[in-house]
């Protein structure tokens, strides 16, 4: 067999061989792989690709997936939200981290990443939006994997449980206007918020971070641009921290017209500090979204309402626009949705009175 150079010979049956170190056994005998080709120009470019494989694989190999985790981390500081930043820490901490830290990349299978997803599943009860959360990061995660270390690992699928459509409360157009009714018989500041997010399908952070300035009385519009939440703090001793940010997302930076009777109502509370909040009538104390849920919950137990929580008002507030025949388009934008689809797959609901006077429309004429 001539040799060319480069462990590339040409053999007797006219192709061209390449040779390479694949491994070493632990004995520190080497292992070769082969290349063929027809042209010596092409077994070259295989070997050099071989080689390099065999090269990065030598790489991915000493670096467990615990580094690949700090390291996509720390890419995604400058680039999420806060909040979002909080959910991927936590995640990858309970979860993630306590399983793979010590895996090795090449260590990785279909078959072991599905186990994983099974054991959240199932041994430790998580709900199928929960599992689909946490395997969304890792999936991201072996992305990045695969991006720094190239064709050098298998590939891995992700696959996501099943996750049950479940029926949110809405509340019947009756307890609808019992609660409002109660929500307006006393002059209350925090009554007056909840009233407010009812009848505009506010987010209960927004919400808490409404402020006077937000409402422009004269034009009859509310303008939506942050919200409110409690994030785990890494920075103090406090485990935890209120944030005022940013609207949601793009969508959520929204302005909702007002309709009369909620701009009368408006009027009834009206403040002249812009700066003071909705819920308290101050600007040097606010009401964060866990104290305005534990009020909300007095509210209905008192109105007589149940399973009611804060984003029920907002789906009822969706089911009533629907009702009244409102273009989906706009009550998206409403709603600070990114797309119609959104709410219509989510937070349309509709009645069973709904329902018969559309099936109704086909009696004409029979």
């Amino acid at each position: 067999m001539a040799k060319r150079g480069e462990n590339i010979y040409k053999r007797q049956d006219g192709r061209w061989e390449g040779r390479y170190i694949r491994e070493y056994t632990a004995q520190g005998k080497a292992r070769f792989g082969y290349v063929y080709a027809k042209t010596y120009r092409e077994a070259k470019k295989k070997l050099l690709e071989a080689s390099r494989n065999v090269t990065i694989s030598r790489k991915v190999a000493r670096i467990n997936l615990g580094d690949y985790i700090d390291e996509w981390l720390r890419m995604k500081r400058d680039c999420v939200k806060p909040s979002t930043l909080v959910k991927y820490t936590t995640i990858l901490n309970k979860h993630i981290r306590p399983v793979w830290s010590d895996t090795l990349p090449t260590q990785l299978t279909t078959a072991s990443v599905e186990q994983f997803g099974h054991g959240l599943l199932v041994e430790q009860g998580l709900s199928p939006k929960t599992v689909k959360d946490i395997l969304m990061v890792f999936k991201a995660i072996v992305a990045y994997v695969h991006t720094e270390a190239g064709e050098g690992l298998p590939l891995i699928r992700v696959v996501y449980p099943r996750e049950q459509k479940k029926e949110l409360r809405v509340l019947t157009p009756q307890e609808q206007q019992r609660f409002a009714n109660y929500l307006t018989d006393t002059h209350d500041t925090v009554k007056f918020g909840v009233f407010l997010a009812l009848f505009t399908g506010l987010r209960i952070g927004e919400l808490c971070a409404l402020r006077w300035g937000d409402i422009d009385m004269k034009s009859r519009l509310l303008y939506v641009s942050r919200t409110m939440q409690r994030l785990a703090c890494s920075t103090s001793e406090a485990q935890t921290q209120i944030v005022t940010g940013d609207a949601k997302s793009a969508a959520a930076n929204r302005v909702i017209p007002m309709i009369g009777d909620l701009v009368t109502l408006c009027e009834t509370y009206w403040c002249d500090d812009p700066e003071a909040y909705v819920l308290t009538g101050t600007s040097s104390r606010y009401m964060e979204p866990r104290t305005l849920q534990y009020r909300l919950e007095k509210y209905t137990a008192e109105c007589g309402l149940k399973d009611v929580h804060f984003h029920t008002l907002r789906h009822t507030f969706a089911t009533r626009c629907v009702e009244a025949g409102f273009e989906l388009k706009s009550l998206s934008e409403i709603l600070g949705h990114s797309s119609a689809k959104v709410t219509l797959d989510r937070y349309v609901h509709s009645s069973l009175e709904l329902k018969r006077e559309n099936m109704n429309k086909l009696a004409v004429g029979i």
